[in-house]
């Protein structure tokens, strides 16, 4: 399992890896679980956080980058296993009342084809449990948890609902609005919105995050997101408004 740590002492263990990340953020008593992955993989989930002396009971707080099946199909579960409280986008409150959020749009024309097919066979196959979010995410803002170094924000692209948690202003754990699948490129395969896409990118350059652990794939650095977001930036004539250096985009 691969680790980091900040310099105010967060831990952040990848508990999971292969089809979907899913990330442990440490600290104190504190102990989130930053997606579920899918149904399949509620076993190994267990036993890797059993491996760190902890157990699913243990959950202070699970926090959904977005709810599409590979990153929320356990939130029912973990939530009856230790009655955390789940964090979420405001945006899908609905699809996750149906227990069914849309999968996004291809990117490419192989991955077009993908999710059109993903889109016909629907629920059956890429649903979830329905559960009950204890906060949902309206804005920016600083969690009242961990002395306020843990900070939401909003990142759409891939999908509406999409947001990235800043650790201690050093570590962004982003979801799908990164992927780390390719060596040189962190352009997704699948997104709702392209133009959106970029502009998170660019919100994530405002911050003082250093390293983006996405939720496919291996971490990225701040220097390939910089490349990747100038050369899409020029590609599709879209921006975010960077600053005259990285500053943090929340002002508490």
């Amino acid at each position: 399992m691969n680790n980091w740590k900040t310099k105010n002492g967060y831990e952040i263990t990848q508990v999971l890896s292969g089809r979907s990340n899913t990330y442990l953020v440490l600290k104190d008593r504190l102990v989130i679980l930053i997606d579920t992955g899918k149904e399949s993989a509620f076993r190994k989930l267990s036993k890797n956080i059993d491996s760190l002396g902890l157990s699913l009971d243990k959950i202070t707080h699970l926090i959904l980058t977005h709810t599409h099946f590979d990153h929320c199909q356990l939130a029912k579960k973990i939530k009856d296993n230790s009655l955390c409280e789940i964090f979420v986008s405001c945006i899908a409150e609905d699809s996750i009342k149906n227990g069914y959020t849309e999968l996004p749009k291809g990117t490419t024309y192989i991955t077009r084809i993908i999710s059109g097919l993903g889109r016909l066979i629907g629920k059956n196959k890429f649903g979830y449990a329905p559960f009950k979010p204890d906060v949902f995410i309206h804005e920016d803002h600083v969690l009242k948890i961990a002395d306020n170094r843990i900070k939401i924000i909003k990142t759409s692209g891939h999908s509406d609902d999409s947001i990235s948690i800043l650790i201690d202003d050093e570590i962004a754990i982003v979801g799908d609005v990164m992927f780390g699948v390719l060596k040189n490129s962190i352009f997704p395969p699948y997104a709702d919105s392209t133009n959106d896409l970029i502009k998170s990118w660019g919100k994530l350059l405002n911050t003082t995050c250093n390293v983006f652990l996405p939720g496919h794939g291996k971490e990225i650095k701040i220097e390939l997101l910089k490349k990747e977001y100038d050369k899409y930036a020029r590609k599709h004539n879209t921006k975010y408004p960077l600053g005259n250096s990285k500053r943090d985009i929340l002002q508490h």
